[in-house]
């Protein structure tokens, strides 16, 4: 037995709605929200009844009395600079990813009237694992625990689905019983997952549950395939492109040489990273021809942007990575309508949740899982 109407569901720290476009049509929106303005109109362009539930402000201005009806599900894409292994790593207590708490707030009141949703799903970097030693996992399992979800963690990378090197962590906790057949091994029940769940506390642990998601068929996608044609899109001077092969370590130096030895065209992505030699930081230029571009970042000025590099016939070109084509690594279709200029679109894009892993989860887990309490209801 399968619902005939739409499952319903939260979005907070909506960003450009990549979360719902990934959930699909079975899926009918009921509130979102986002605090940052050219996030919040990008989430109007692409959704046209996002005048009667989409709320731009401050998640702590929100009451329980904002949020209508009782949704299947509440999405969290919580800020994620405080978590990252790149920063700081404040954890829960920093000034960003305490919005998480604002969320939360919101859950509790939606518990206290009876209208807590049935099913929550919290995604973030993969340092949410290890942050602050683990405590800082250990106080979100807390929180899920004392409003009576189960839960459990996948660490999915957006390379199964797409051609970017994207993993991220998604906590799915439930209200609902799961079906035997939700429960077992994963390939996203990663070795980092498991160390955290073993620095769980034993009421944690025993509140854990191993969600069983079967890993998707072999992506048939490489980043050249999504990249405008040559004549589209404006290259570096030769210069310029000389410049980054200077910053490159002798080691990726090597890597280019190899390939601008084939016959066949190569398609590689390269970043800017700060790196420690001899005790000394330097900038250095990391490039792969793996298929993949490395993870889409925010962009804070020119070195964050990811560079496109093209060898053939012996000559090397770079360019930077374009919004449509960040866009589509997210897994959006170009109908999807990016904000101007390219900055503002990267930005909505770097900080997005890849939709296509979105869908995977969907489909694998949180629908099958809400399908059978409807079931068991029933029954």
């Amino acid at each position: 037995m399968s619902r005939n109407a739409p499952f319903t569901f939260y979005e907070f720290f909506a960003g450009g709605g990549m979360a719902r476009v990934g959930l699909g049509a079975e899926w009918t929106c009921l509130f979102a929200n986002d605090f940052d303005p050219v996030k919040a109109a990008t989430y109007r362009a692409n959704f046209p009844d996002a005048q009667a539930h989409f709320h731009q402000g401050d998640v702590w201005r929100l009451g329980a009395e904002d949020l209508p009806d009782a949704a299947d599900l509440a999405w969290a894409s919580s800020p994620c600079q405080d978590f990252s292994l790149a920063g700081a790593r404040a954890g829960l207590g920093g000034g960003r990813s305490s919005a998480f708490f604002g969320f939360w707030r919101l859950m509790e009141g939606l518990d206290d009237q009876g209208r807590a949703p049935r099913l929550v799903v919290i995604e973030n970097v993969t340092g949410l694992l290890t942050s602050n030693g683990g405590r800082d996992f250990q106080a979100l399992c807390e929180t899920l625990s004392a409003r009576g979800y189960a839960m459990g963690a996948l660490e999915i990378d957006a390379a199964h689905c797409l051609p970017q090197s994207r993993p991220r962590v998604f906590v799915i906790a439930t209200r609902e019983p799961p079906s035997p057949h939700l429960i077992g091994d994963s390939p996203f029940q990663t070795r980092a997952v498991r160390a955290a769940h073993a620095r769980l506390t034993q009421p944690l642990q025993a509140n854990w549950i191993w969600w069983r998601l079967a890993a998707p068929p072999a992506r048939n996608t490489e980043l050249a395939s999504l990249l405008e044609p040559d004549d589209a899109v404006a290259w570096h001077a030769p210069a310029r492109t000389q410049r980054l092969l200077d910053l490159m370590s002798p080691a990726h130096r090597q890597r280019l040489q190899h390939h601008r030895a084939q016959p066949a065209r190569s398609v590689g992505a390269a970043y800017r990273r700060m790196r420690v030699e001899a005790g000394v930081r330097v900038q250095r230029v990391e490039v792969r021809f793996d298929g993949l571009a490395g993870c889409l970042r925010t962009p804070r000025g020119g070195s964050s942007r990811q560079t496109i590099i093209v060898v053939e016939d012996g000559g090397v070109r770079s360019r930077l990575l374009s919004p449509r084509e960040a866009a589509r690594l997210m897994g959006l279709p170009d109908a999807y309508v990016l904000p101007s200029p390219a900055t503002a679109a990267l930005h909505v894009a770097g900080d997005g949740v890849a939709a296509p892993v979105v869908r995977m989860l969907a489909q694998g887990l949180l629908e099958p899982l809400l399908n059978g309490a409807v079931r068991l209801a029933a029954e």
